[in-house]
């Protein structure tokens, strides 16, 4: 799927755009059950499993943040990701045997909906190696004005940045706008046709301003990882397992969570810089929540705390 020149940029820079990462008839089926899942939500009231909810959302003007762990609530997600393009992107660039992590569907609703400050996968789930990266598959046209992910090149090759908040010493998911070794005026944005998909390192630092135009920004993103890669700290769906030491129960969810390939019982341990999400946000149910609980403070409106 990808050439070698493709290959070469994405361990150089830590980001790659990948056109046409689906078939059109894929793409359609994709956007006609987020559709869905979008109108659904008008009965909502307030986040729950399924859906974050943005301010002001109502049953006659749905706004969302976030449609959370889209491959469990229709499983066309899922197929998609075992059986696409996406999936010799996956391969190519991390290996045969491949398991995803999470996924999401960043909704962003028009007229402002909500920035995600600036951070690194990595410091939130921290493993035994970094062979690990995120798919942003654009169902609908991306643009400058409707809040783009946007990148800072090389970043996946130095440091973990403090995600950890000054005033609370929380865990914010956020870096600190005036981190020295912060530089935003080296972001790339990433804007696409529908069909585009973004990758990007686990290490890499990315973030993405408010939705400012009339049209939702509407993202999929996949969070994966090489099999090898084990947790040295519980988050997301599996995080209850590693807590409670129920082991047959995280062996059953990882099995679940195959891509391509097969499981491994010999993590691969490498040297690279880590930090662990701790102590944890008051409210660590989301990327959004952690932020905006955690005290992270804003590099879309500086001084203020961030808008998610």
């Amino acid at each position: 799927m990808l050439t070698s020149d493709q290959i070469a940029f994405y361990r150089e820079n830590g980001y790659l755009m990948v056109e046409d990462a689906v078939s059109a008839e894929q793409l359609d089926r994709l956007r006609e059950i987020t559709y869905g899942l979008i109108e659904k939500s008008r009965a909502v009231t307030e986040s729950n499993a399924v859906y974050d909810l943005d301010e002001g959302h109502s049953a006659e003007k749905p706004r969302l943040t976030r449609i959370k762990l889209p491959h469990k609530q229709d499983p066309y997600y899922w197929e998609v990701l075992k059986n696409s393009r996406m999936t010799e992107v996956l391969t190519d660039l991390l290996g045969p045997d491949t398991m995803i992590q999470t996924s999401k569907l960043n909704t962003k609703a028009p007229g402002g909906g909500a920035a995600v400050e600036w951070h690194q996968d990595w410091a939130f789930y921290p493993h035994t190696n970094d062979d690990m990266l995120a798919f942003g598959l654009m169902l609908e046209d991306v643009d400058a004005a409707n809040g783009p992910l946007q990148v800072i090149p090389g970043t996946h090759k130095g440091p973990v940045l403090s995600h950890h908040a000054p005033e609370t010493g929380h865990f914010c998911g956020a870096v600190d706008p005036d981190d020295p070794l912060f530089d935003m005026d080296k972001a790339v944005t990433l804007t696409g046709k529908a069909g585009a998909m973004t990758v990007h390192h686990v290490r890499t630092l990315h973030g993405s301003a408010p939705n400012l135009s009339d049209r939702n920004r509407l993202i999929l993103f996949y969070e994966c990882r090489a099999a090898d890669a084990w947790p040295l700290v519980g988050s997301g769906s599996y995080a209850k397992q590693l807590a409670s030491g129920d082991m047959r129960a995280l062996w059953e969810h990882f099995a679940a969570s195959m891509i391509t390939g097969e499981m491994t019982v010999e993590p691969r341990a490498a040297a690279v810089p880590m930090r662990l999400p701790l102590p944890p946000a008051p409210d660590a149910g989301s990327i959004f929540k952690t932020q905006k609980s955690g005290g992270a403070r804003s590099a879309f409106a500086p001084r203020a705390v961030a808008g998610t």
